[in-house]
């Protein structure tokens, strides 16, 4: 029976983990009716040795020069037929019940135009990520959704592919605020049911270093949803900086020997640098060593 869905794994030099997407892919309990590998121009010879086995295994591999993942995505998404198409990093798996339970949020609900779920970390890092999802406002201050999820294709072309232009970083994003700026919301189903490959050089951790940058553009881009939703935006940075603070705070609190440093000023960090001493004071004492007054 037909499940409507196409998946596209795409991979760069991926060798050591490329075997294990397509693994995870193959087992899902809700099996796609089309799957391609999109390799982006690998040119090692264990990446090459392994694209050519799953050729031969009757997998479709489509092989391109270097040109990104938003280039890569939109050509696995373009060699298919599915309404309903999933990307998938090569370095990363979904546990087997990913689809189903991604699938099971767009077919109860139309308004849904994506879906998701919670990361579970592997590799240099480990630990539960539970991106929230939403709608537009809430994808004005942050990405509130995997990379990896599952897309109605007509929304995926009304908002005209991933950005190929976009090499650094956050192009998922980009996709993302584009296929909400006409409503709906993209849901994140609370299971951890991608599992992400933390790495050093990944391409996450790489954006960081153009955060700025990267947001600029998509402020720039994006910016008839920003100039609509400002005061959101707004108070979704401010929130986050809060919950930080109180993190740090928290931290320092439990560690009384870890520096407080220079507090930050006009952001809430000089509030907190006096909470920290407040609390790290013993009961009866002010926070000079002298005694409180009555």
């Amino acid at each position: 029976m037909s499940t409507g869905i196409g998946v596209v794994v795409t991979s760069f030099r991926q060798a050591p983990w490329l075997r294990q997407a397509v693994a995870s892919v193959r087992a899902q309990t809700l099996v796609p009716d089309e799957l391609v590998v999109v390799d982006d121009g690998s040119d090692d010879d264990e990446s090459l040795a392994v694209l050519d086995e799953l050729d031969r295994a009757g997998v479709r591999v489509l092989r391109q020069e270097n040109r990104g993942v938003s280039a890569a995505r939109n050509a696995g998404i373009r060699a298919l037929r599915a309404p309903l198409v999933a990307v998938l990093d090569g370095d990363d798996r979904w546990a087997p019940t990913f689809l189903a339970r991604a699938h099971a949020a767009l077919a109860e609900r139309p308004e849904i135009v994506a879906a998701s779920s919670w990361l579970l970390l592997h590799g240099v890092t480990d630990g539960l990520v539970r991106p929230p999802g939403g709608t537009a406002v809430d994808f004005l201050h942050r990405n509130a959704c995997p990379a990896s999820a599952l897309l109605r294709r007509e929304r995926w072309a009304a908002a005209g592919g991933y950005d190929e232009q976009m090499r650094s970083g956050f192009e998922d994003w980009d996709l993302f605020l584009a296929m909400l700026s006409q409503g709906g919301r993209i849901e994140v189903v609370a299971d951890a049911l991608v599992e992400y490959r933390t790495a050093p050089a990944s391409a996450n951790v790489r954006s960081m270093e153009q955060r700025l940058e990267l947001v600029g553009h998509l402020v720039d881009k994006h910016r008839a949803l920003y100039e609509r939703h400002v005061r959101e935006a707004v108070l979704g940075l401010e929130a986050t900086s809060i919950a930080r603070l109180d993190a740090w705070e928290r931290l320092l609190v439990a560690d009384p020997h870890l520096p407080v440093g220079e507090p930050s000023y006009g952001d809430g960090g000089m509030a907190a640098a006096v909470r920290i001493a407040s609390r790290r004071t013993p009961a009866g004492h002010a926070p000079d060593g002298g005694p409180h007054l009555p």
